[in-house]
């Protein structure tokens, strides 16, 4: 999502600024840092914008060292963002700080807006996430935006290409229950709620924010949806047992497709906020569409070898 976010703030005419442990040949400007400490690196915060999505994919087995580290891996840079701004004259004027619908645990048929008390468990996602968002604590900033978001659909990500994978391979009926409720957004409107979010107002969105589409699905209905997307036919359910042995193999996390979140955009919808795709089988049709141009493009124009 990082690099997608810098191509589109950067075609809305943002100045972009990427703070990296490593710089690589690319478009943008890049500054490097270690993600811990105070360095150089803190002049490029005055008077700008931070977006800081600092994390380890949580696709991994909920050990204790997973849990470690996916806490680590974001705690740590964002105390190093806070503690930079703290010497600034010049405050942050907007900070976007990354959280995850998944601080809300497994939350049943409950509905959830931005009013929703966090959740005391599973440690790999409501314990992370709390923690995640208590590191931003005392930021310098004109105003924070903390963006909990949900499962965000585009093409080449985890997350979808996993789902696309299940159903090709015939395993697309519902995962255990398929009671369990999933939040998700496109990636076009994710995009478009953080350039919401920068934009000085004043009715600025502020505080806590579901970045999630307005009409949340239970996981049978998404993998109904993603096989008529990809004209598969009916499947046979996963059972949850089947789903906790496979993580085991899949190095993944079972919690990932056995909990769910009833999680809606109540602050969004409110400021007015208007929802490109809203639809699940529009969004999937969009981005199945997105994709075949893309691969239709590259067989014109093969890359230079």
């Amino acid at each position: 999502m990082g690099r997608r976010l810098c191509e589109d703030l950067e075609a809305h005419g943002h100045q972009v600024v990427i703070l990296t442990r490593r710089a690589r040949p690319g478009a943008f400007r890049q500054v490097e840092w270690d993600g811990r400490t105070v360095g150089p690196w803190s002049v490029e915060l005055a008077g700008s914008a931070v977006v800081n999505l600092a994390g380890e994919l949580v696709d991994r087995r909920p050990t204790a060292a997973n849990v470690d580290l996916l806490t680590r891996s974001r705690v740590e840079p964002t105390r190093a963002l806070v503690e930079a701004s703290s010497g600034l004259v010049e405050r942050v004027r907007v900070w976007v700080q990354a959280s995850t619908l998944a601080i809300y645990g497994d939350a049943g048929d409950q509905v959830l807006d931005e009013s929703a008390p966090a959740a005391d468990g599973p440690p790999q996602m409501a314990d992370v996430a709390k923690a995640w968002e208590a590191a931003v604590s005392g930021a310098n900033t004109e105003r924070l935006v903390t963006l909990r978001t949900g499962i965000v659909l585009d093409n080449d990500t985890p997350a979808l290409d996993r789902l696309r994978a299940l159903a090709r391979w015939g395993l697309g009926g519902r995962v255990g229950p398929g009671t369990q409720w999933v939040s998700w957004i496109h990636i076009e409107d994710w995009l478009a709620i953080v350039r919401v979010a920068l934009r000085p107002s004043d009715h600025a969105l502020t505080g806590i924010v579901h970045a999630t589409g307005p009409r949340p699905v239970p996981n049978a209905a998404l993998m109904a949806a993603l096989r008529r997307s990809l004209g598969r036919p009916v499947a046979p359910p996963t059972p949850a047992a089947l789903v906790r042995t496979g993580g085991v193999f899949l190095r993944t996390d079972p919690a990932l497709a056995l909990t769910g979140r009833r999680a809606v955009p109540a602050k969004l919808l409110e400021a007015g906020f208007e929802f490109r795709h809203p639809d699940l089988d529009e969004a999937l049709a969009d981005l199945r569409a997105r994709r075949s141009a893309a691969k239709r493009k590259n067989s014109r124009h093969p890359p230079e070898v």
